[in-house]
């Protein structure tokens, strides 16, 4: 079977983009991944209105991307804060692939990057890349071939 021949309903890259794929549900993401917690600062730093603001919060605690964590600040009422799940941490690395394309094709590069990952022991810059379960890194689309899979349904 051929991939123009295989149905695309069960395809785990559209599956999650119905999840994520917005542009606001992956900034809140990424803010997310660099430490927002809280409803004001999401709001205040994405621009987000405060009525889809919560509607993209409600839709990645609902998936398990994000949870709630009560905190309450001295004569204020209690409120929630969002932390990332394991689920949530998950989509860091194609979060750092997409910092990582957008430098290379739609950045200033004369600038630098916007946001400096390194690796704590050793100083080096991080970059996303692929790699087999054997440890083979670094690998091309050449390197690869895609065939069928078990979840894999023919087209109707």
């Amino acid at each position: 079977m051929e991939w123009l021949e295989m149905s695309t309903e069960n395809c785990p890259v559209q599956l999650t983009l119905d999840l994520v794929g917005e542009k606001w549900m992956l900034l809140i993401l990424r803010d997310a991944t660099n430490g927002v917690r809280r409803f004001d600062e999401f709001r205040r730093h994405i621009g987000l209105s405060e009525a889809v603001l919560s509607d993209r919060l409600r839709k990645l605690t609902a998936a398990g991307v994000l949870r709630t964590v009560a905190y309450q600040e001295p004569g204020s009422r209690s409120r929630n804060e969002y932390r990332l799940t394991r689920k949530g941490w998950d989509l860091w690395p194609v979060l750092v692939a997409l910092r990582q394309w957008g430098e290379a094709y739609t950045g200033d590069e004369a600038e630098g990057p916007v946001l400096d990952l390194r690796h704590d022991p050793c100083g080096a810059p991080v970059r996303v890349s692929v790699e087999c379960e054997r440890g083979h890194t670094t690998l091309s689309p050449a390197d690869v071939s895609a065939r069928p899979g078990p979840a894999a349904h023919p087209r109707p």
